[in-house]
């Protein structure tokens, strides 16, 4: 992956083991203490939505009877801190307020494992856990059925930037060689090992001087300039990973515009009849195809998408009226009520190709030519990537569409085409229709499953198209903003290998196979801090490449500590 004549990248292959950074070593009394009843504590964070806890509740259960399994083998017990509710059809902890009601009735100084199969709200169990002083375990279940992996980044991500120690572990079985070492390491020391060698800080002094100096313009021209973060209700889906405090933002030159869900919903409803339709003709024209049905609570039906087709004008103007050069829609909780899910307007407002919208008076297009860039889920350290990555793409003339996918799971390609593990990065929206071959005619549209969306609304469901990607995440530890960034190619798998991981996960979303350069299985779920990753595709590997570090030297020129993952600079010796 050749950057320049005097400088390459190189994928990083050592085998050095390194302690998490998040871990803590605990002292023998201490530990001989929790020994004596050889029992630990578990807890399960739930999703707020009580009709997704029930249907997700059968594979909870699975997963805490084979890790109870798992700590048998070793002479532990599991004691559930809080019971099954009949009335609620479910175990988990669904709400910030159960979650404080149980931690009173744990022993603060207890070993508490979080058991994750499904998305949860890291709020229900983040206040506990701050206060919690015994070694803490996250595990998941490595299984694509629900987003149990992604709950518990997500947790892991939370728990960093609040500065709480914690040790992490996922298995398919739970029966594995290398979950048994590393469960029996925590049992008697309170901390699990993991392997980070593949994490390399920057540095610049190893980069070209015009890698540098584009870095360093597009960050003083954010600082003198400054750039607003369109802000639609903060705080979703208990993500306290995904909000910047402003102390650490307003630095960098960027500032957020904090604007009311209820203002979106106002503005939706004031868009003509006659504009929502235009923008809907204009998908068909472009090709989209919707998979649409009569009934409102089970299909997707053309009323929810003229709703949608309002939501993507109505952001659009509020953006305008505020400047803003980025913004984020809740997305979940709030409109979920009130309007259909806003997947499909995040794609459109991702794309460059998308319909245009004019100002209330039909004077001009607003946002003419570009994407207004779109942070899923109200993520707010994706909104500073997606802004930094169009930035420096647009410099670069790269392709300035980029996106976050949940980092939902990954497995051996079972058709044999790709030797390397693939990962399924996958997100209910955002997904700009630029990223699949064929761009809109490639995207189809179905309704958001029922137990999520009572309103319904449509995806942009499509297959990532084959090419060169960097993928990137910024994250908040020890008070300062991070950045690490790495190097993907996605991948172009048989249909039928791309049905089978789309029925072991979400059918109804879009899908990206990645294989990530230098970076195991194990060596990512060990580093990364969220459940979101940041990616933006590339003309060839060497454009890849110089996007990457133009990135990284950006982000660094602003004060931001970051890691490549996977590849590091060199000087080469010819």
């Amino acid at each position: 992956m050749a950057l320049n004549p005097s400088l390459t990248l190189r994928v990083t292959m050592q085998s050095r083991r390194s302690t998490s950074q998040s871990a803590r070593r605990f002292t023998p009394a201490f530990l001989e203490i929790t020994r004596m009843s050889n029992t630990v504590t578990l807890i399960a964070s739930g999703d707020l939505r009580e009709s997704a806890n029930r249907v997700c509740w059968q594979a909870q259960q699975d997963m805490e009877a084979a890790l109870g399994r798992a700590f048998q083998q070793h002479g532990w017990n599991i004691q559930r801190a809080h019971a099954f509710d009949e009335s609620a059809g479910h175990g988990f902890i669904s709400s910030q307020k159960q979650g404080m009601n149980v931690f009173r009735d744990i022993d603060p100084d207890a070993p508490l494992v979080v058991a994750e199969a499904v998305w949860q709200y890291s709020h229900h169990v983040l206040a506990g856990l701050m206060s919690h002083r015994g070694p803490i375990l996250t595990v998941a279940n490595w299984s694509g059925q629900w987003p149990g992996l992604v709950g518990m980044l997500n947790l892991n991500g939370s728990l960093t930037k609040a500065g709480v120690k914690y040790s992490s572990l996922w298995s398919e079985t739970f029966q594995d060689d290398w979950f048994n070492q590393r469960l029996k390491q925590w049992l008697d020391t309170g901390v699990v090992d993991h392997d980070t060698s593949h994490v390399h800080a920057l540095d610049t002094g190893q980069l070209s001087d015009d890698v540098k100096q584009l870095g360093r313009n597009i960050a003083q021209t954010l600082r003198r300039d400054k750039a607003i973060m369109g802000v639609f209700d903060e705080g979703c889906m208990g993500m306290f990973n995904a909000i910047i405090p402003d102390h650490l933002l307003n630095p960098l030159g960027v500032f957020k515009e904090r604007l009311s869900q209820s203002a979106l919903y106002h503005e939706a409803m004031q868009v003509s009849d006659a504009e929502a339709q235009a923008v809907r003709d204009w998908l068909d024209r472009a090709g989209m195809t919707f998979h649409t049905g009569p009934t409102h609570e089970t299909d997707l039906t053309d009323a929810q998408i003229l709703d949608q087709c309002r939501t993507y004008i109505a952001a659009v103007r509020i953006a305008d009226d505020f400047g803003c050069d980025c913004i984020g829609i809740q997305y979940q909780q709030g409109l979920k009520d009130l309007l259909p899910a806003s997947d499909l307007v995040e794609g459109m407002l991702n794309d460059s190709d998308r319909p245009p919208v004019n100002s209330r008076d039909g004077s001009r297009e607003l946002y003419a030519g570009a994407p207004v860039t779109h942070f899923n889920e109200v993520d707010e350290c994706a909104g500073l990537d997606g802004l930094l990555t169009q930035r420096v793409h647009a410099a670069l003339g790269q392709p300035v569409e980029n996106t976050l996918h949940d980092l939902r799971w990954s497995d051996n390609d079972q058709s044999g085409t790709v030797e390397e593990e693939v990962w399924v990065l996958e997100i209910s929206g955002a997904v700009p229709a630029s990223h699949f071959e064929g761009g809109w005619s490639a995207a189809e549209g179905f309704r958001q499953p029922p137990m999520y969306f009572p309103s319904g609304g449509s995806t942009i469901r499509g297959i990532s198209k084959p090419g060169p990607i960097v993928w990137s995440r910024v994250f908040v530890e020890d008070n300062r903003l991070k950045m690490d960034l790495g190097r993907a190619t996605v991948v172009e798998l048989p249909r039928e290998e791309t049905e089978r991981r789309w029925n072991s996960t979400t059918p109804q979303w879009p899908i990206m196979h990645a294989v990530l350069h230098g970076v195991s299985r194990n060596q990512m779920m060990a580093r990364h801090k969220a459940n979101h990753i940041q990616v933006a595709y590339a003309h060839s590997e060497a454009d890849a490449d110089r996007a990457m570090l133009a990135k990284a030297c950006a982000a660094a020129e602003l004060g931001v500590d970051v890691s490549l993952c996977g590849v590091e600079c060199h000087r080469s010796s010819q």
